[in-house]
């Protein structure tokens, strides 16, 4: 399903640029994690992609920055300034426009069926003793809020998520699992996420989603994006095992 995100307000801090290498620049929207900051990135974001500059080669959005990756030599046949300040100096003329120009966006707000505990999500228990509280409980607070997507990382197709109660956050596990499975749902600190395919990991696993997140023969490779909402939605072994069928 959708709907539509209101525009962002003009964001009251400042926005830092700094150099990457010598072929990107990244601008600094905030300090700390926030809905807020996430909107000033997207909406800039989208403002470069409708008005890219020449020598543009991609930006990736963050938590509190997006770096902007370009072609130095493409970008020095302006002929006034080194590549940096010429990209810098263009990105900050950008700023004022992105933020007057910002729209309200439709977004989508996507269901992961979760199977939680047992085999899928060995650190329930642990999680659940860590907040004083059941394991029933820990899978009804994990699966009430609407997450927002932060940004994909770590592995092509994981998504950060914010939303996570409080109540619900976990240290990391001191010794990282050699292999996590795809689908994967954890909990490390403030925040949840999902394993997008087989890799090492230290988050406490509660839960696995039969869906697949990530396919590099797909048309977009990530099933989520930045900006999505996602809701998880419980469901049993039975009901995995069916929708992990249907998924291969």
């Amino acid at each position: 399903m959708s709907r539509t995100i209101e525009p962002p307000a003009a964001p009251a801090f400042a926005v830092r640029l700094f150099p990457l290498g010598d072929a990107a620049v990244v601008l600094e929207f905030g300090e700390g994690i926030s809905p807020a900051t996430h909107r000033a990135i997207q909406a800039f974001s989208a403002y470069l992609a409708q008005h890219p500059f020449v020598g543009l080669i991609e930006y990736v959005p963050a938590f509190t920055t997006l770096t902007v990756y370009y072609d130095p030599w493409q970008v020095s046949d302006n002929g006034q300034h080194p590549p940096y300040e010429w990209v810098a100096e263009t990105l900050r003329q950008m700023l004022p426009a992105a933020q007057a120009t910002a729209v309200a966006v439709p977004t989508t707000v996507v269901e992961i069926p979760v199977c939680y505990g047992g085999a899928h999500g060995p650190d329930l228990a642990f999680v659940a003793q860590h907040a004083g509280m059941s394991s029933e409980e820990v899978i009804a607070l994990h699966a009430a809020p609407e997450y927002l997507v932060h940004m994909i990382g770590f592995a092509p197709g994981f998504p950060y998520l914010g939303g996570l109660d409080a109540r619900l956050a976990t240290p990391r596990k001191a010794q990282p699992r050699a292999l996590v499975p795809a689908g994967t749902v954890g909990i490390a600190g403030p925040q949840t996420g999902i394993y997008s395919m087989p890799t090492p990991g230290g988050w406490q696993l509660i839960g696995r989603t039969p869906l697949r997140l990530f396919d590099p023969g797909w048309a977009q490779p990530s099933l989520l994006q930045a900006g999505q909402h996602l809701r998880f939605v419980p469901i049993s072994e039975a009901e995995y095992q069916h929708r992990q069928q249907h998924e291969s």
